[in-house]
């Protein structure tokens, strides 16, 4: 088990950067250097389950995941089968004055020979975590609205 915290400062609303991180439909296009592969299984309501292949620290990680949604304060993940069965990510974006501070709790539960990677690598994970949220950062300061 692995746990990284961060937070970020994003110069943009907070309900427009909560849009962008849970597009999931669009998030292979948004930023294809991480997902590699996403395919929306079910939605209802506030809760979408996904098929996914994510690039994270240079391992291609393949789960299932279900997404938890309470717009536009609580991004949950709850990863419910594949190579982090168990890991659980809680992202919190809050109205700050400068725009939205986005905190990023990850417990991070990686199996088989990737176990190796979480426990060595906690450091490259935590970057690999803090540029893909850098990305959903850049793209919500730049979007007009």
């Amino acid at each position: 088990m692995t746990r990284i915290n961060f937070e970020k400062i994003v110069k943009a609303e907070r309900d427009k950067i909560f849009k962008i991180v849970t597009n999931y439909e669009k998030l292979q296009k948004t930023i294809p250097q991480y997902f590699i592969s996403i395919r929306v299984i079910s939605s209802r309501d506030n809760v979408t389950v996904i098929e996914e292949h994510l690039n994270l620290a240079g391992y291609e990680l393949v789960m299932m995941t279900k997404h938890v949604i309470k717009f536009p304060e609580i991004h949950e993940v709850f990863v419910i089968g594949g190579d982090a069965k168990g890991s659980h990510i809680v992202e919190k974006y809050e109205k700050i004055p400068e725009g939205t501070k986005i905190t990023v709790d990850v417990d991070l539960k990686l199996r088989g020979p990737l176990r190796i990677v979480a426990y060595f690598g906690k450091s490259k994970i935590t970057k690999g975590f803090s540029r893909i949220m850098d990305e959903f950062a850049k793209i919500a300061e730049n979007q007009s609205d």
